[in-house]
């Protein structure tokens, strides 16, 4: 270790939607976390690795913030809060065109608590969307709301604006050893980062609320002699007629996410990949700690 290296956490949070997930693929350079245009894809605390420098930093995107109904719901904000309590440096994102929502007043409350003692940053989010006078405005309230210690005008998308972001959270990080292997991405396992990809093909080409009501989990993983991996995920769903809007007819459905899926697997991994859905009912899964386990959250803390 040399006195210049440094390596620490960086907690993600804000409400769904906000680009928390699109932030830290940009910042790690590949996708290690799920973006869709629904809300509440992010279900476990996915650490991305991303190296600026002599600096590590591990990104921890939480799960988007909201008022809980479920026990899954409330797991999920209780994972949020616990990445936030763990980090060396918050990041609060909001989007530019939404402003102060509801949703923003209530984590200001909640970061009372977990502000203490760490830098919170603001990144506003998606500036392409709104005027440079709304921006400034917008900075002003939330800086006049809370203290942050840096206030960054970002596009995820995009890219603006996040370097200046990464550079400065690389200086916020403390002195030590790295945490991770200089090429490591991402502390997620490769079989659940394999049915996160696989979860969002679902969410993406279902158009209903089903998305929340099913999850995927690789129950086998097996190398084969000629490079190629063989993948075996269940996708799990809470009712008969769940399945069948699964599979879609004549299994089409199943077949074009399996094969979106696989595609992308096979450009994460660098070779070949044989992946077999099946598609099974379980109508109480959602209350099985076992699913909770698979997904990196505690079944505990759903308990209302």
């Amino acid at each position: 270790m040399t006195d210049l290296q440094r390596a620490g956490f960086v907690a993600l949070i804000g409400e769904p939607n906000a680009g928390k997930s699109t932030l830290l693929n940009h910042m790690v350079g590949a996708k290690v976390s799920i973006v869709t245009h629904k809300v509440q894809t992010t279900r476990a605390r996915i650490r991305g690795v991303c190296m600026a420098g002599q600096s590590q930093i591990v990104f921890v995107d939480t799960p988007g913030l909201f008022k809980p109904r479920r026990r899954l719901d409330r797991a999920m904000v209780a994972a949020a809060w616990g990445g936030a309590a763990d980090a060396d440096v918050v990041v609060l994102m909001i989007e530019a065109h939404r402003g102060v929502t509801e949703g923003v007043k209530a984590i200001f409350e909640k970061l009372e608590g977990i502000g203490q003692g760490r830098k919170v940053a603001l990144a506003i989010n998606k500036i392409d969307r709104v005027k440079a006078e709304t921006l400034l405005g917008l900075s002003k309230e939330m800086n006049d709301a809370y203290p942050f210690a840096e206030t960054f005008m970002i596009s995820a998308e995009k890219g603006y604006g996040c370097d200046t972001l990464r550079d400065w959270l690389a200086a916020q990080m403390p002195v030590g050893p790295w945490l991770y292997p200089e090429d490591q991405i991402a502390d997620l396992p490769l079989r659940m980062i394999a049915a996160e990809i696989t979860r969002e093909k679902l969410t993406l080409r279902l158009h209903q609320e089903l998305p929340y009501e099913l999850t995927v989990e690789t129950e086998q993983w097996t190398e084969r002699e000629d490079g190629s991996a063989r993948i075996d995920q269940i996708v799990y769903v809470a009712r008969d007629g769940h399945k069948g809007i699964v599979l879609g007819k004549g299994g089409e459905t199943a077949k074009s996410v399996g094969k979106a899926a696989r595609e992308e697997l096979e450009e994460f991994l660098g070779r070949r990949v044989h992946l077999f859905l099946t598609v099974k009912v379980r109508p109480n899964w959602l209350e099985e700690s076992e699913r909770y386990d698979e997904m990196g959250l505690d079944f505990k803390d759903g308990n209302a």
